[in-house]
């Protein structure tokens, strides 16, 4: 019988950054656009919040996503959605990037990074399961709110 030691393999996980200031993606699946708030990025992957709604689970796209440094254009496969515990965030992960966009956003991630949005395991009293989660809808619906209201304005000067 192994022993369960050897069956505990670490994996450990590319460290994730909180994307400030509501940075809106372009995302694009069989032909269709939507826009997308970036809520977290990391070396493999991400999540957003979806003017669309969810994508089926396993649903390939595409992502663009202005920086400071330019744009970056990827791949993207759609994962599970309550990302981060956030009920309407959907998680994604980076398939294929090119060179120029890896490169850009490589210095964008280091940038945050640097500027201290990494996430920082937090060390405090824990909060009530409870309040947490209510706290992260509150919030992914605030911001989900933001983006529609701003959508409706965009496209009533139209």
């Amino acid at each position: 019988m192994p022993r369960k030691i050897d069956r505990l393999v670490k994996h450990d996980r590319p460290p994730r950054i909180r994307v400030p200031n509501q940075e809106r993606a372009l995302f694009t699946v069989d032909n269709q656009r939507f826009v997308g708030i970036v809520q977290r990025l990391s070396g493999t992957g991400g999540s957003a919040l979806l003017v669309k709604g969810p994508i089926p689970e396993g649903t390939l796209g595409a992502m663009a996503l202005s920086t400071v440094f330019g744009k970056v254009n990827a791949h993207i496969e759609f994962l599970h959605t309550g990302a981060d515990g956030v009920p309407l965030a959907q998680a994604f992960r980076f398939l294929a990037m090119d060179a120029e966009s890896s490169k850009r956003f490589n210095a964008a991630a280091e940038q945050m990074r640097s500027a201290g949005f990494a996430d920082v395991e937090r060390k405090q009293i824990p909060l009530d399961g409870a309040f947490e989660s209510w706290r992260k809808l509150r919030d992914s619906v605030r911001q989900l709110s933001g983006m529609l209201t701003s959508w409706r304005r965009m496209r009533s000067k139209v």
